[in-house]
């Protein structure tokens, strides 16, 4: 296909609320021939997430202290890894349509369907778990066309999944099974899973079933039959007591005030791990109840290759499904995530490009 030289997107300006992201049809198309290493690609969907919401409110900032809020304008390094480079066009989701690649790419061809991890490894000497997050340190998926590199991709050409379940993977599942597998969850295992009825968390119910785990789950009462079915043989209604030394794992998105009820909630030996504190990053901790009971914690950010690469064969199988709730032309990006935090919807959100012309003649 020929490639435009502008695009339609949004570009997040700065740090602060909706009115910070901006519709543009003038958009420099990343670059009509990629480089060594590179593809480019047309984006087909990209799912909304947390993410980038945090980012663009600038939550990541040391400063801020309380759960994700709408305003932003005074943080000034609110990125994953601080300062960001604005204008950024965020979208961590991808499913995408490979249009053309690199001189050196012989693994992928225009015509694939693609996707890629949000977090993307980069380790080097002196940080062996250092990353880079598409549409955080390099633009994303909020746009018509994307430059990602070679190395991220995976080839989803073959999954029976749509489009739109395809930009629904990325973030959601692989935050879950790079959970799962830092928490070392086994068949047999009990695990206890906070914002269950979230994307992150629905995919962790999915994957912990199929791995063979007796899953329990945080939610509303009234998302409470979703997430059974995606799984979860017990649902804890948001705000209950929890079971002391019952739990193998406890895998978490929530944090906040139910921080030491989740340590508690594990028996001796267990493993907690996190990837998201939506209900405050502040936690207070009693630590004999941590050592005496040889308690783990994980930090979990992104998940190693072959975990990924796992992910994406259960996906080119057909093994799993992501539960969809609504999509939104890209243009409605302010729509879709005020949704998204209203928490009216279980799963997942995506946002979907507009159609040119072009396409269907490919």
């Amino acid at each position: 296909m020929t490639v435009p030289a502008t695009m339609s997107g949004v570009t997040l300006t700065r740090h602060g609320g909706p009115e910070a992201l901006d519709w543009r049809d003038d958009l420099p198309v990343p670059v009509p021939v990629p480089g060594a290493g590179q593809v480019l690609v047309k984006v087909l969907a990209a799912g909304v997430n947390n993410t980038d919401i945090n980012t663009r409110v600038g939550w990541y900032a040391p400063e801020v202290t309380g759960a994700t809020r709408e305003t932003g304008d005074e943080v000034e390094a609110g990125g994953w890894s601080g300062a960001l480079n604005f204008p950024l066009i965020q979208g961590g989701d991808l499913c995408g349509r490979v249009v053309a690649v690199g001189p050196d790419v012989r693994e992928f061809k225009p015509g694939q369907r693609v996707t890629c991890p949000i977090n993307q490894p980069r380790p080097t000497a002196e940080n062996p778990f250092g990353f880079i997050a598409l549409g955080s340190e390099y633009d994303g998926a909020f746009a018509e066309y994307c430059l990602v590199f070679a190395r991220d991709l995976y080839d989803v050409t073959g999954s029976p999944l749509s489009d739109v379940e395809i930009a629904a993977i990325p973030c959601a599942f692989g935050t879950a099974a790079g959970l799962l597998h830092r928490a070392g969850l086994a068949p047999g295992m009990e695990v206890l899973i906070t914002g269950a009825s979230g994307g992150v968390g629905l995919a962790a119910v999915q994957l912990a079933a199929k791995m063979g785990a007796e899953v329990t789950g945080i939610a509303s009462a009234a998302k409470a039959d979703t997430v059974r079915s995606q799984g979860a043989t017990a649902v804890i209604e948001r705000g209950a007591a929890l079971p002391e030394n019952r739990f193998d794992c406890v895998i978490d998105v929530v944090a906040g005030d139910i921080w030491p009820a989740l340590i508690e909630a594990l028996k001796p030996g267990g493993h907690y791990a996190v990837a998201g504190a939506i209900g405050g990053p502040m936690v207070t901790a009693d630590l004999r109840r941590i050592y005496l009971r040889d308690i783990t914690i994980h930090g979990c950010t992104f998940q190693p290759p072959t975990v990924f690469a796992d992910l994406m064969a259960r996906v080119n199988a057909g093994q799993l499904r992501p539960l969809i709730s609504k999509t939104y032309p890209m243009t409605e990006i302010r729509e879709a995530q005020a949704d998204f935090q209203s928490k009216r919807y279980a799963g997942k959100l995506v946002l979907l490009p507009p159609k040119e012309v072009s396409d269907a003649t490919e």
